[in-house]
């Protein structure tokens, strides 16, 4: 007789309590295509969750018999399984067995979103298809976590490689947020920038999104505030070098030879995509990546969300309270770029409190506290009258876990809002006096370009 894998589960469950602590976790009684195997298996599960440990065949054939939501024909092929357990005492492989589990485990949740992925296309699901990706991506990644943490004595070597590892960063073109960052953003992180209105949160992330196109690497900005043609309106203004009200004066002939000298100087790409405003959360993204990776070989080395307050949260509906529910897409968005080992740029609102304050700090964050509290570099971005004429805009680390926050905390950096650009300001000694009468001493950066801040 054919020995099946889901019954050397079922039988080193029962009989290895190792085994057990392993797998059952990852293990859900829909994996099971036999009713009375199933039967057993949540028998043993909810025998381990409610005593922490295998149960016994003894135990196993008394809750069956007291059960009295099953019909006698699935309590009779069950205790047929247990008994047969009872007098199985050969060894199983642990390391062969493990294997097998895992596979099996995932080969059964391929199947079954398989299965449900076909209800939805045939509209037998009240799902819809913009869920099947995500269907088939939770299915794939199922794999048992061997990982039990780390052992501060024992797993020395492994510490002392990644103190001497250089981490991934993607560098700025911009002094100093190199500076503050030690090199630039590392990996799966999200940061944020904090302005009021008008100062300049769009055009901020259109500059950086422009350099690390011409940087070679590939952007996604999502959108959900201004239309894609609006926001690639302000990166051609950015990487022509040419103010934004000249672009729809320019030649057909003059816009396409400038953008073919771009396309020379990158091997990066960058991708518009916008959404209807509070319509898009993670799972809307997640697909995006998943759509551009397939249709285009597109895949991101930064994403801009612009800008995550009018984001929505796929766990909470929208009308909890304003903390937890930006708190939550926070969450969700810092998580994509841990899933997707990227960073992650967005920007948030001040309140009222913030809007005319020259020193604002973390309390000025609108609607949520926990939204600075979730992100890993989080700045606020200050005009004033005086920077304003003098081409400047400051910025000011309310958090930084890439950088030392007292280092730099405050600095100054140019604004070209004709041209959507940000650059290194002049250092102190380089600015002609009279431009600086009414302006605050912050740390300026070093840049050579004078006749830029004639007033």
């Amino acid at each position: 007789m054919e020995t099946r894998i889901e019954q050397t589960i079922l039988k080193n469950l029962i009989q290895s309590e190792e085994f057990t602590r392993k797998v059952i976790p990852f293990i859900k009684d829909e994996y099971f295509t036999d009713q009375t195997e199933r039967t057993v298996f949540t028998e043993v599960k909810d025998y381990f969750d409610k005593y922490t440990k295998a149960p016994t065949v003894e135990a196993l054939l008394i809750n069956l018999d007291n059960n009295t939501s099953l019909n006698e024909n699935v309590v009779k092929g069950s205790k047929t399984i247990v008994d047969a357990i009872g007098k199985s005492n050969e060894p199983t492989p642990s390391e062969w067995l493990e294997n097998e589990t895992e596979q099996w485990c995932k080969d059964r949740a391929i199947y079954i979103a398989v299965m449900d992925s076909i209800e939805v296309i045939d509209k037998k699901s009240q799902r819809s298809t913009g869920e099947i990706p995500e269907l088939l991506k939770d299915a794939l990644s199922v794999s048992f976590d061997v990982s039990i943490g780390h052992d501060q004595i024992e797993d020395k070597d492994a510490r002392f490689e990644f103190y001497n590892t250089e981490e991934e960063k993607l560098p700025f073109d911009l002094e100093y947020f190199n500076k503050i960052t030690k090199g630039g953003l590392p990996n799966k992180t999200l940061n944020i920038c904090l302005a009021g209105t008008g100062v300049g949160k769009s055009l901020f992330m259109c500059h950086m999104g422009a350099s690390h196109l011409m940087m070679n690497k590939n952007v996604l900005y999502i959108t959900m505030e201004m239309s894609e043609e609006r926001i690639a309106e302000r990166i051609d203004a950015n990487i022509m070098n040419v103010p934004m009200q000249e672009l729809p004066e320019m030649s057909k002939k003059m816009f396409d030879k400038k953008i073919d000298k771009i396309a020379e100087k990158t091997k990066g790409r960058l991708i518009v995509k916008e959404y209807p405003t509070a319509s898009a959360h993670v799972g809307h993204f997640r697909h995006l990546l998943q759509e551009l990776d397939i249709k285009k070989d597109f895949k991101p080395d930064i994403i801009f969300i612009d800008y995550l307050n009018i984001c929505s949260s796929s766990r909470m509906k929208r009308g909890s309270n304003s903390y937890d529910y930006i708190k939550s897409i926070a969450e969700e968005i810092r998580g994509l770029s841990m899933e997707f080992e990227i960073p992650i740029w967005s920007a948030t609102q001040s309140n009222r409190d913030g809007y005319n304050n020259s020193d604002p700090d973390l309390s000025n964050t609108s609607e949520s506290f926990g939204l600075p509290a979730t992100a890993d570099l989080f700045l606020v971005a200050i005009s004033t009258p005086e920077l304003e004429n003098n081409r400047l805009i400051q910025l000011k680390q309310l958090k930084n876990r890439h950088g030392d926050l007292n280092k730099h905390n405050k600095f100054v950096i140019g604004i070209d809002r004709a041209k959507m650009k940000l650059f290194d300001a002049p250092s102190i000694e380089e600015f002609e006096t009279e431009a600086l009468d009414d302006v605050p001493v912050f740390d300026r950066g070093n840049i050579t370009h004078l006749e830029d801040w004639k007033i």
